[in-house]
């Protein structure tokens, strides 16, 4: 029986957004749920995800928890600069490191290219371009992958034997990294020129600001290199494509050093590079990867512990599988804004060992620390706050250590989980500079790139196919 009483219908839909319209054009109101099946509703990548969350969840988060406590509770120090050669393992004479998975010669993308040539040069191996080409082509020279070797650098990522590097350590963990120090803007390896003024900009590091910076952290100690981070995030800095904040909490640091030692040379070139902080981030943030991979507990982890680009392949390692590499081709930068003159098919693609820095909850991940970083890809303060809430949306858990102002200082995310990125499709961000790909023209360009999902699927079925495999004996 009618009560004469009107109800007003509201309608909830799910997904499609031609029955919402539908609904509408009948007058009624409309609530819209954002659903798409998980994984594309792909039936072979749901049985792994099945079997991630299912069979084997409580596993997977008991060591998801495990590696991300490992990234959050490293306290990584800046020890000294040292000579690479003297305390990296396996970088002797004839061997060259570099960012990114493994690579072959005939692979490796023209910036990369440059600088390896360009450090052949540094270390004297060969007296010209077209000789060290040879050298590294008949294999007397041999090329590694930094990150085998504890080594991450921005942007080509190359590292010699004489080179200057950051030598922080984790004393808890007892696990130690390494990072040159940064060359600063212009005409530099890190940014893919090999020229004669990018060698000299070598030798000035080495032989100069090497011995003064070794001398500086003898007189202050060690530096905590994560606390100067935590506070540049509060002073506007992302620490990944700006850390500008936190370099000038280090010189404020080191300046009763320097007023002691000297090196006023050195102090100018700090303070007039604004990526100085930047190597010193990374080689933290390899320290909090290297204890989440070796923590036995972390074993069955879905929590991507480094991603690394060589400009040719992107790679991704996760804890549960420490030292395997799940590679697909390197993305090429998206939004990004290139100087005057510039197109996009002019730009290298996305390289780097600096994405370590997301991996630990800084850079892309914390990009609304930072709103002048979204100019580099035509944003606002509130879209970089919304990125840093996708980003959430695929990580395990919230940082004790990071906090982001422009979110009502609430914990960043940390913890990348493989899972969640392969279930929504929403892969990491990664805040990075642009490359010439061709001219060695260096950087022209900023941008944030997207990475692609096949690595990531594919750590899940490495996972997988471990967790299921037969207990041994």
């Amino acid at each position: 029986m009618s009560t004469g009483v009107f109800q007003r219908v509201v309608a909830v839909n799910v997904g499609l957004e031609g029955f919402a319209a539908a609904v509408r054009e009948q007058g009624a109101d409309v609530v819209d749920v954002d659903w798409r099946p998980p994984a594309g509703g792909d039936a072979a990548t749901l049985a792994l995800l099945e079997a991630l969350w299912g069979r084997h969840g409580d596993r997977v988060e008991r060591a998801n928890a495990a590696a991300v406590d490992r990234i959050e509770g490293v306290r990584p120090r800046a020890l000294t600069v040292a000579r690479a050669g003297d305390v990296i393992d396996g970088l002797g004479d004839g061997v060259l490191l570099h960012s990114g998975p493994p690579i072959a010669w005939d692979d490796v993308c023209d910036p990369q290219r440059r600088a390896l040539l360009a450090a052949c040069l540094l270390e004297g191996w060969a007296g010209d371009r077209d000789g060290a080409a040879r050298l590294i082509a008949d294999g007397e020279v041999r090329l590694a992958s930094g990150n085998e070797h504890g080594h991450v650098g921005p942007m080509t990522g190359v590292c010699s034997p004489s080179m200057a590097v950051w030598v922080v350590a984790d004393d808890a963990s007892g696990v130690r990294a390494f990072s040159t120090l940064n060359e600063g803007p212009g005409r530099t390896f890190w940014l893919g020129v090999g020229d004669d003024e990018a060698v000299e900009r070598q030798r000035f590091l080495r032989d100069r600001a090497r011995p003064v910076l070794a001398a500086l952290l003898e007189r202050t100690g060690p530096i905590d290199v994560l606390s100067l981070a935590a506070q540049g995030l509060q002073m506007g800095d992302e620490l990944h494509m700006r850390s500008q904040a936190a370099g000038h909490l280090l010189i404020r640091d080191l300046a009763a050093a320097f007023a002691a030692e000297g090196g006023e040379d050195v102090a100018a070139f700090i303070a007039g590079n604004h990526h100085f902080f930047l190597n010193l981030t990374m080689a933290a943030a390899k320290c909090a990867s290297l204890a989440a991979a070796g923590d036995p507990e972390a074993a069955g982890s879905t929590v991507v512990h480094l991603m690394s680009r060589n400009g040719t392949e992107m790679g991704v390692q996760v804890a549960g599988l420490p030292g395997r590499w799940f590679k697909a081709p390197a993305a090429p930068v998206q939004d990004a804004l290139l100087r005057e003159g510039h197109r996009e098919e002019d730009a290298a693609r996305d390289i780097g060992d600096s994405a370590v820095i997301e991996c630990i909850g800084l850079g892309g991940m914390a990009i609304a620390a930072a709103p002048a970083v979204a100019t580099f890809f035509g944003g606002t303060a509130a879209d970089a706050a919304a990125r840093t809430r996708l980003m959430g949306e695929i990580c395990a858990a919230r940082s004790r250590r990071f906090a982001i102002p422009g979110l009502d200082f609430a914990p960043g995310p940390v913890g990348i989980d493989a899972r969640l990125v392969v279930e929504l499709g929403t892969t990491p961000q990664i805040s990075t500079g642009v490359l010439h790909g061709s001219s060695g023209a260096g950087q022209i360009g900023a941008g944030v790139a997207h990475q692609p999902l096949e690595p990531f699927r594919a750590a899940l079925e490495g996972l997988v196919a471990e967790l299921d495999a037969p207990a041994p004996g």
